[in-house]
């Protein structure tokens, strides 16, 4: 039987409350299920909550709330995180996507992490 877990969007309103929103889908109050971009896709590839034959769905239900919640603002704010650690040879990189996300262009956090979730579990995700 397919097991679906569901995201309420409205309640995705940072990237830190996706991964609260996330852990507690998956895996139930308090749940945890990754808490960077890096984990999730770590998550994603089994073993961490999901049925181990990978028979699941990821049902975001109002998924335009997120996407407003983890659009540009959120992004450019991510990226000025990933500056302040980041090696001094990827600066220009960073700085580069950061200002394209001031001008509202390119991926946004929203963006980063459907990718993720389709690179991971291909056909896995359900926008509502």
């Amino acid at each position: 039987m397919t097991a679906t877990y569901v995201i309420e969007g409205r309640e995705v309103t940072s990237l830190d409350r996706f991964w609260q929103v996330i852990g507690e889908a998956v895996n139930g109050p308090g749940g945890h299920f990754g808490t960077n971009l890096d984990a999730f896709a770590d998550c994603l590839s089994g073993g961490y909550g999901t049925p181990d034959d990978g028979d699941f769905i990821i049902e975001w239900r109002d998924h335009e709330a997120s996407r407003r919640a983890l659009g540009y603002d959120e992004t450019v704010r991510r990226l000025d995180e990933r500056l302040g650690r980041a090696h001094p040879s990827n600066r220009a990189a960073i700085e580069a996507e950061r200002d394209r996300a001031a001008a509202g262009e390119g991926p946004t956090v929203f963006d980063w992490i459907v990718e993720i979730i389709e690179e991971r579990a291909p056909g896995r995700l359900l926008l509502d």
